[in-house]
């Protein structure tokens, strides 16, 4: 969805924006999304993306690691910014910067452009499983994570 902005961010939050303004402080909700909006579009070739990638889609082994990630029916290409979002629905602070920092994308670190565009990504997700998961307690609790960690991020 095209959003008219100069920057390029694009967002398909509809609706569940307003959602989230009666739940939180509008100053709060209101910096992350007007940065966000700022932050150029990805300019490389589209990468394959999981593109439904949140801690209900990964399975954890019992050291705590990655041992599998399912779910693969919103299989897409895009901008990789999308499937980083998971970085704030899984890690804290310190984790999310070890992340950032072992994560390669297209042959390259992942500059800031596009983990702004993935913290968006996250803050646009956040909203969405918190306007939309009333029969899925599980969801909501990625939403409330999710949210508090972009929010976190963006003081």
């Amino acid at each position: 969805m095209e959003t008219g902005n100069e920057g390029g961010y694009e967002c398909g939050v509809d609706g569940s924006f307003f959602f989230l303004m009666i739940r939180r402080p509008p100053r709060s909700t209101l910096f992350p999304y007007t940065t966000l909006f700022r932050s150029p579009k990805w300019v490389g070739a589209p990468l394959w993306l999981h593109g439904d990638l949140h801690p209900l889609n990964i399975v954890i082994d019992r050291d705590g690691g990655l041992s599998a990630v399912i779910d693969f029916g919103d299989l897409t290409a895009g901008d990789p910014a999308t499937d980083l979002a998971i970085a704030w629905m899984v890690f804290d602070t310190d984790r999310r910067a070890e992340f950032r920092r072992a994560t390669v994308v297209d042959g390259r670190a992942v500059d800031d452009d596009t983990w702004r565009r993935a913290l968006g990504w996250a803050l646009n997700f956040a909203v969405v499983y918190l306007a939309n998961s009333a029969d899925v307690p599980a969801l909501a609790a990625i939403g409330e994570t999710t949210l508090a960690n972009v929010l976190a991020d963006t003081d």
